[in-house]
């Protein structure tokens, strides 16, 4: 398919190798050529793309042979246009000038016209020619035929269409039909696996008797050397027996051997550990008894260092007592003092403050500082007698 691109109204058509394009405007022809590239007018152009490589073009169809026997054919054409230009004027392969895409199915045409005239030339072959004949030669019959028949056809040169090769992949029966043509072969073949397995089953019995008669020799040489490995064994098993005996005589006398010398080297081991202990636990005993004295040395000097220090400590601490307790009594005396003559003034003052006042504010003051030093009185009961005596020096007081 051409590659056709836009450009402000104008088209550019890029062809492949293997696509001949014929660009005509009119009657008149412009481009023609495989492979091209050129720009055009979509409203004024008339393009053709037709395709110059070659094509497969596989066909399968069913023919009758001479017997009225369905047969199946698959056959492959290879075939390609010699002629663009002639096969352009023939056949619909002009393409849109917008895509690049046929207007038509040019190669739909084509396959039709070719599957058409080789099934044509395949039928008449086969169906002079009987199913087996058909099945043993008709492929390169048919083959040759078609290759013949499609060369001499007039119609394919008309159009610009040259045949390269023809092939015929297959020919078939119909399944039925095949499965009964092979069965007589089936059957040769079976009897022939038949006779093979006789013969192989003959063999086979020849060869279990030969080997049974020679079981049966074995059995009697077997046998006889049985016995005489029976009497070997027992010779061999007394021999065996005087010399286990022998062996463990002599093994019962190193085993006492080394019984001896173990109780021996265990008594020796013995004495060395116990004196090996004994000397441990006096230097033990000594150790330890000078460790106790070291630390009862240690302990007496802690004793007397801590002695020194709690008396030190204690002489300190009464000195500082008895400074703490001279300057306290120098503070309360001075204190006493001080407060002693702070009373003296105050008592000297208020003494020249009360011998300059009259006798009723004298009076009146002692009043007050009489009832602020009362208790208090919650009720107070009068007399009639109090009460005129009162009124009696009330009235004396007024008239004075």
């Amino acid at each position: 398919m051409a590659d056709i691109t836009r450009r402000l109204g104008w088209r550019h058509l890029r062809g492949a190798p293997t696509a001949h394009v014929r660009h005509h405007r009119g009657t008149k022809l412009l481009h023609d050529g495989p492979g091209l590239s050129f720009w055009f007018r979509a409203l004024t152009a008339a393009l053709s793309e037709v395709p110059v490589d070659d094509r497969e073009l596989a066909m399968t169809f069913h023919a009758r042979t001479s017997d009225f026997q369905d047969v199946t054919v698959q056959a492959t054409v290879t075939y390609r246009v010699s002629d663009p230009a002639l096969a352009a004027a023939r056949l619909d392969f002009s393409i849109d000038p917008d895509t690049g895409v046929w207007r038509g199915a040019p190669l739909e045409q084509l396959g039709t016209l070719l599957t058409e005239t080789a099934q044509q030339h395949a039928l008449d072959v086969l169906a002079r020619t009987t199913l087996s004949a058909a099945l043993v030669d008709g492929v390169a019959a048919v083959r040759e035929r078609v290759a013949v028949g499609l060369g001499a056809e007039p119609r394919l040169p008309a159009t610009g269409i040259e045949v390269v090769a023809v092939r015929v992949v297959a020919l078939r029966p119909e399944p039925e039909v095949e499965r009964a043509l092979r069965t007589p072969a089936r059957e040769l073949i079976q009897q022939e696996a038949d006779r093979a397995t006789y013969e192989r089953r003959a063999v086979a019995v020849e060869r279990e008797r030969a080997i049974a008669e020679n079981e049966l020799d074995s059995q009697i040489e077997l046998a006889r050397r049985e016995e005489q490995l029976v009497d070997q064994r027992g010779t061999n098993a007394r021999r065996e027996a005087e010399e286990h005996a022998a062996a463990d005589a002599v093994r019962a006398g190193a085993e006492a051997a080394r019984t001896v010398r173990l109780a021996q080297a265990e008594a020796e081991r013995s004495v060395k550990l116990a004196e090996a202990e004994a000397e441990r636990s006096v230097k033990l005993a000594e150790a330890e008894a000078e460790r106790s004295v070291k630390l009862a040395e240690a302990e007496a000097e802690r004793s007397v260092k801590l002695t020194d220090a709690e008396a030190a400590r204690t002489v300190k601490l009464a000195d500082a007592e008895a400074a703490r307790s001279v300057r306290l009594a120098r503070a309360e005396a001075e204190g006493a003092r001080e407060v002693g003559e702070a009373r003296a003034q105050a008592q000297a003052a208020w003494l020249r403050v009360h011998g300059e006042v009259d006798v009723a504010t004298l009076h009146a003051l002692t009043g007050t500082r009489l009832a602020e030093n009362l208790p208090n009185i919650e009720s107070v009961t009068v007399s009639p007698d109090v009460l005129t005596g009162l009124l009696a020096r009330f009235g004396t007081g007024e008239r004075a």
